[in-house]
């Protein structure tokens, strides 16, 4: 890897393979891949079901390991990390947004957002953390426990977790999955908004078209490889190429 693709790739894969059992029943979820997530671009992730999208995830969030090759976030290959390493990494340098938003229950919106930052002992950035919370609207909700908010609240708060210690990346598994329609399109337009006007960077698995046309990019993986990429997507386009994954 270059000096000038570390200073734009936020993440990346080199040569990534899973490979799960052996012999006659080996599966290689991750066959591989090589790809790089720009630094403040929004990413969709796409391909059919066991195509490898969320273990490319969860590999690059330091979630499971490969079997062969490298994955990195910033300039730190995760493979050189010891448990406690990745660990802190993961915290400081990761943000994760989940289809079910993973809230503590007895906590505030408030107390949720900033979780993160206080079980690794910071207040974070009051400034940056209001701007958050002012950026996904969540000003008149923050003392109002999970169990009071709308799911598209709640999945509000998960957004402004993941952006509250501004990580150098963002990780959503189908964050609009549990949704309506409406509610979900809200939580792209937000996190279009974060990547756009605060300038963070988020890499997101999904199977819907329309909220893959909320990326910058989309890249279709199937068979644990990558197979096609495309700028500027829409539904429409997206939809198409995933229809040809049929064939």
């Amino acid at each position: 890897m270059t000096d000038s693709q570390t200073l734009v790739a936020a993440a990346g894969a080199d040569n990534a393979s899973k490979i799960y059992g052996g012999g006659d029943s080996e599966v290689r979820a991750l066959d591989g891949v090589t790809v790089q997530f720009e630094t403040g671009k929004f990413t969709a992730i796409m391909g059919p079901s066991g195509s490898g999208k969320s273990t490319l995830m969860h590999c690059l969030a330091g979630l499971d390991s490969l079997t062969s090759g490298a994955v990195y976030i910033g300039e730190t290959y995760l493979a050189t990390l010891n448990d406690k390493q990745l660990t802190e990494l993961r915290r400081t340098a990761v943000g994760f947004i989940f289809q079910a938003y993973n809230l503590v229950p007895t906590l505030t919106a408030e107390e949720n957002i900033t979780l993160p930052l206080l079980l690794g002992g910071t207040k974070g950035d009051q400034v940056w953390i209001d701007r958050v919370i002012d950026t996904v609207g969540l000003r008149s909700r923050l003392k109002h426990r999970p169990s009071e908010l709308s799911g598209g609240q709640q999945q509000r708060v998960a957004v402004a977790r993941a952006l509250a210690s501004q990580p150098t990346i963002i990780f959503a598994d189908e964050p609009t999955g549990n949704l309506d329609s409406r509610t979900g399109a809200e939580i792209l337009d937000f996190m279009r908004l974060a990547v756009r006007e605060l300038g963070q960077t988020i890499v997101m698995v999904t199977h819907d078209p329309n909220a893959a046309s909320y990326a910058d990019r989309v890249i279709f993986l199937a068979d644990g490889k990558v197979v096609d990429e495309m700028a500027d997507p829409t539904a429409e386009r997206v939809l198409d190429r995933m229809k040809r994954f049929g064939e």
